[in-house]
């Protein structure tokens, strides 16, 4: 009897690229049911559905697509208490995302449903995008594009108060070296610029030829540049506000590729209106679409992104690829490799 799975893909991740993946990764001679639902993401942006955060479409559209399916791989559908409830017969419901946050977790291990996710698979995609916001910041590229396709050509751009800075001998400051804040460490580096770090999760060995790893006081006084890269916890939620951004030198650069919860953008636009903050760059907010009455959308040189760091097409193959190798080694009965809660996978 063929196992039936469900490729729940959106816009992003194809239902195409999920099934073209399982059927690479699952063991010869496995037969496959693949039924494909294609979820309304990013075309309507994600939100909460139930008591999961960031997913896409409906608890009823999984509970029907669901039905008889042994694993799901997705990256937005939402797995509550409900659907679960409804849908004994799953087993596995792989995430092809860094988090499984569209997942109930206490809700899949009660239900003896192992839950995957795919942790660095945008790392590449989210540090280019990062070092593409660090240089268009430094060098005012947003304001000076958008006034010369408003057909104006400024030459006040060339005073020496308007200037930019450049990365070359510039003091760059990381908080967080993961897999991300690795890469542009790296790249920074390899540009000339000296770059320290704040990380209470890494050893000093292991920045060690590509950075240097300081207390975030000391990278904030320090850094003409500062760009963030930790993940959201009770710790870091908030953690750069006005006083973090006073101790920072007149006229830095704020750059936030991570999470828009990381951040006070009131004490930052307050900073872009004063000139303590010459510019910044984000491509996350604390609100999913930015509000029209943002302040962020009127700022002074302020570089703003929609939420796209991780959006490329390489993205989206590895996201299938790496869900794909889960639901095959579940199939070959070997350990899974990235499971959020191994208690429900029986290990």
């Amino acid at each position: 009897m063929p196992t039936t799975v469900l490729a729940a893909g959106d816009h992003f991740v194809l239902p195409e690229l999920l099934e073209q993946e399982l059927r690479a990764a699952v063991p010869a001679g496995t037969e496959l049911d693949v039924r494909r639902l294609r979820l309304p993401w990013p075309h309507t942006p994600f939100g909460k559905v139930a008591e999961v955060d960031e997913a896409s479409g409906t608890e009823e559209e999984m509970i029907e697509a669901l039905r008889g399916a042994r694993i799901c791989v997705t990256q937005m559908a939402p797995l509550t208490e409900r659907v679960l409830a409804a849908c004994p017969g799953l087993e596995l419901f792989c995430v092809s995302r860094g988090g499984p946050v569209n997942a109930d977790l206490e809700a899949a291990t009660r239900h003896g449903v192992a839950v995957c996710y795919a942790p660095g698979r945008n790392a590449v995609a989210t540090a280019e995008h990062a070092l593409a916001l660090i240089l268009a910041a430094a060098r005012g590229i947003g304001d000076v594009h958008t006034d010369l396709r408003r057909g104006e050509w400024r030459g006040d751009y060339y005073d020496y108060r308007r200037c930019g800075v450049e990365i070359d001998g510039s003091v760059v400051g990381l908080v967080g070296f993961g897999a991300i804040g690795s890469r542009v460490a790296r790249v920074l580096t390899a540009m000339g610029a000296t770059v320290l770090v704040h990380d209470p999760y890494v050893r000093p060995e292991a920045v060690r030829g590509v950075a240097r790893l300081v207390s975030l006081d000391t990278l904030l006084s320090r850094s003409r540049i500062v760009s963030l890269h930790a993940r959201v916890t009770d710790e870091t939620r908030g953690m750069i506000g006005q006083a973090q951004i006073r101790a920072m030198p007149r006229g830095a650069v704020l750059v936030n590729c991570a999470r828009g919860a990381l951040v006070d953008y009131d004490a930052v636009c307050d900073a872009l209106d004063s000139g303590q903050l010459a510019a910044a760059g984000f491509d996350v907010f604390p609100v999913e679409p930015v509000p029209a009455a943002s302040r962020l959308l009127s700022a002074p040189n302020v570089i703003l992104t929609p939420h796209i760091a991780g959006a490329s097409r390489e993205v989206a193959h590895k996201a299938a690829r790496i869900v794909a190798a889960e639901a095959g080694r579940f199939l070959r009965g070997e350990p899974l490799a990235h499971c959020a809660n191994p208690e429900a996978a029986g290990g």
